[in-house]
């Protein structure tokens, strides 16, 4: 078994037993944002946390180890994606990335908004036009260094 084997299994059992990542990170005990990243293969769990995901899948036991491994993170099959989910979102940092870029320099100077030292909580946001999708993403500040 592989990674790509291990996410394909979960996402065949997720949809057989009708799981919610919200369940499955209650499990873990962990943000479902992160656990849904987890569990798609981009982040690794403690040994703990791997053994909820396990028994929430009824997974085979080789997986116990690979949910624990340091992936390789990316994920996206194209450089460019194509789903039309997600390229919305390369399409707003190819719109907004500069704006982004250069509100985060104003405010903080020269650095980076942090993903490994970072949180997302993403929210169904009822509207009567028709409901948005509400995503606040924070990530530590890490300026650059001169030496």
């Amino acid at each position: 078994m592989n990674r790509s084997d291990l996410v394909e299994l979960i996402m065949e059992t997720k949809i057989e037993r009708g799981i919610q990542w919200s369940d499955v990170a209650t499990a873990v005990g962990a943000s479902k944002e992160w656990v849904t990243a987890g569990c798609l293969g981009q982040m690794a769990f403690t040994p703990e946390q791997a053994a909820k995901v396990v028994e929430v899948f009824g997974l085979p036991a080789p997986a116990l180890r690979l949910l624990q491994a340091v992936p390789y993170k990316g994920s996206l099959p194209t450089a460019v994606p194509t789903d039309p989910l997600i390229y919305r979102f390369y399409e707003l940092v190819s719109v907004y990335g500069t704006t982004f870029k250069e509100l985060i320099h104003e405010e903080f100077g020269d650095g980076i908004m942090s993903a490994i030292d970072f949180r997302m909580d993403l929210q169904r946001e009822s509207d009567p036009a028709g409901d948005r999708v509400n995503i606040v993403m924070s990530g530590k500040f890490l300026s650059y260094k001169q030496y």
